[in-house]
């Protein structure tokens, strides 16, 4: 058995036990739902029973009593079954509108929710745009399963059994072609749809979601796209993944036409089959015209229903299907989760303690950290250098918890970080990032995320901290200012500076500075090293520094080798030691420095 064999059963296993859990969130509506709809399909059932009998009165003559008040009676029944299927049907709809759009909602915030909590590794692995793909495309499968099951395949299934069920009770061999043909049929229809349209829906779904990743590639990177001139490269980028998309699409749409076509060719046979049957019976005196009337009007209210199921198990394949990344989402392990019995944390002074830290990447054979040990006292200053590669950011990403580390204890405060809430833990460490991301909001918005509560004075006093308030007020519509995507609009300067106002107005015990310094005009440096300074006051801070000149007033440096702690102190101490890595960086900056500024 390959392995596409075995995986094709699963994408229904999973998905309708996922689908009838939301289900059972509306118990109410679902019943509502089931009954309007069968409501509806029942009296449509014995609607040809009467047509039968209206047809038999009408042949006994207009002038027999009998004949014609069973016209009537037939009549009457017609009419209020009709009524009675439009009433049904209508309650059955106007129930399954509101059912379907709250689980939709549901599964979306559910996957958002699921997609936020996500690792690092998860996120720095996975095409944004290809998680939103899933996540729509599986929302709205959602919509055409919910029809499927509850408005197609359910009534079907009533009109079948029923069917067979009245026409048997009649004419036992009739009712035994239309079973038989029906369990034909269906049998067919869900061994095409599984065998041979499942495995091509399931490829070129993987398409689409690759076409959407694709084109969310090329937009989010587009300011790099224009620099290098490269539109017509993303063109043909786009055009040869469209290229592999449009042929798995192809393969998928053309098994849906073979497999209608089986289909037809099954209920042709049907159709000869109980319509011949019919006339024997009625040859042999067995059937008056009406109780043809009554077979035939059965038989084309079941050939409807049966040609429907084909498609309606189509749909319900291709649904699964479109639901299969979406419900996977959910089964994806967090990677990094809250334990059992984790508590808030409270962070007051800030002391930082790695105990022994021992931490791998994943797929990586030997350790980054092989028991690292340091403490960083309350309120102070420290600065993180070293060589690319070295450790400085995996150090404060976990500080963060962003990875949980392979042996020993991080201590905030003297409380284990893993013992601890993740949401707790952020929402008191500052992060301002080398390339500062902002939300397409507003820069009031963007400058209150880490306090949402906070008025517009405190915005503007901690605009006014981090030396962003004056350009702001430049702007035409000043904090009502939208940024664009990732805060495109904005120097990067002034997202730095957003970005340290963010920090000021969160006023978290801890504070982590990524260079915050580097690439920027020397304006823009001199009013960030000023908030900088301002923001660290009172608070435990780490400095990543790429460049040396940031950590010369800090407390204590930190130079990181291959994952260890090579050499620590002050900038006096560690830039006199002869031979040391400290000193070597800082004398190569600083030639770098005279070579520039004697070319200049």
């Amino acid at each position: 058995m390959t392995t596409q064999s075995k995986t094709r059963p699963t994408a229904i296993r999973v998905v309708l036990p996922f689908v009838f859990r939301h289900w059972l969130k509306q118990p109410m509506r679902a019943i509502a739902v089931a009954f309007g709809l069968l409501g509806a399909t029942v009296a449509d059932l014995f609607m040809p029973l009467f047509s039968g009998r209206l047809v038999d009165a009408v042949t006994a003559g207009a002038t027999d009593p009998t004949a014609r008040r069973a016209a009537f009676i037939a009549f009457g029944a017609i009419v209020a079954l009709g009524v009675v299927s439009v009433v049904m049907r209508f309650a059955g709809m106007q129930a399954i509108v509101p059912f379907t759009l709250r689980i939709m909602s549901d599964v979306a915030r559910e996957a958002f929710a699921r997609v936020q909590r996500f690792s690092t590794d998860w996120h720095a692995n996975s095409f944004a745009g290809s998680t939103v793909r899933k996540v729509t495309r599986g929302m709205w499968a959602l919509d055409l399963l919910n029809d499927t099951l509850l408005m197609a395949l359910l009534p079907s299934i009533v009109v079948l059994v029923g069917s067979m069920i009245l026409l048997g009770l009649h004419w036992p061999s009739l009712g035994l072609v239309i079973g038989i043909g029906s369990l034909v049929y269906i049998a067919m229809t869900v061994i095409l749809s599984i065998r041979v349209v499942a495995p091509a829906a399931r490829l070129s779904n993987a398409w689409d979601t690759r076409v959407g990743g694709t084109l969310a590639d090329a937009l989010t990177c587009n300011a790099v796209v224009k620099s290098f001139g490269a539109e017509s490269r993303e063109d043909g980028r786009l055009a040869r993944v469209i290229t592999r998309w449009r042929a798995r699409v192809l393969r998928t749409w053309m098994r849906y036409n073979y497999t209608s076509t089986a289909q037809l060719a099954v209920l042709l046979c049907v159709r000869a089959a109980v319509i011949g049957g019919a006339l024997l019976l009625w040859m042999a005196g067995r059937a008056t015209p009406g109780d043809v009337t009554f077979v035939l009007t059965s038989y084309y209210i079941i050939h409807a229903y049966l040609s429907d199921v084909g498609m309606h198990i189509n749909n319900l394949q291709r649904s699964v299907n479109d639901m299969e990344e979406l419900v996977a989402i959910h089964d994806e392990a967090i990677g990094i989760d809250d334990a059992a019995d984790a508590l808030p944390i409270a962070i007051h002074g800030g002391r930082i303690v790695f105990d022994e830290v021992t931490f791998h990447y994943r797929g990586h054979p030997t350790p980054l950290y092989d028991r690292l040990s340091v403490e960083i006292r309350a309120g102070e200053r420290i600065g993180l250098v070293g060589r690319s590669g070295s450790g400085k950011t995996t150090f404060v990403k976990l500080v963060q918890r962003l990875y949980d580390v392979s042996d020993g204890r991080i201590l905030i405060d003297g409380q284990d970080i893993a013992k601890a809430t993740q949401q707790s833990l952020r929402s008191q460490i500052a992060i301002v990032q080398q390339d500062p991301i902002l939300f397409h909001r507003s820069l009031a918005e963007n400058i209150a995320y880490g306090r949402p509560g906070a008025g517009m004075a405190a915005i503007q006093h901690a605009a006014q901290l981090a030396n962003a308030h004056d350009f702001v007020m430049r702007l035409p519509k000043g904090y009502g200012t939208l940024v664009g995507e990732r805060g495109v609009k904005l120097s990067g300067g002034e997202r730095q500076r957003v970005a340290l106002a963010r920090a000021f107005l969160a006023d978290a015990p801890v504070l982590i500075l990524d260079e915050a310094t580097s690439s920027l005009d020397s304006e823009s440096e001199a009013l960030i090293q000023q908030a900088m300074e301002r923001l660290m006051k009172g608070r435990t801070a780490i400095v990543i520094a790429h460049r040396l000149s940031t950590v010369r007033s800090l407390d204590r440096i930190l130079v990181f080798d291959h994952g260890r702690i090579a050499e620590q102190g002050t900038h006096a101490t560690l830039a006199a030691r002869a031979g040391g890595i400290y000193r070597g960086l800082f004398e190569r900056q600083a030639q770098q420095a005279d070579r520039v500024a004697a070319a200049e």
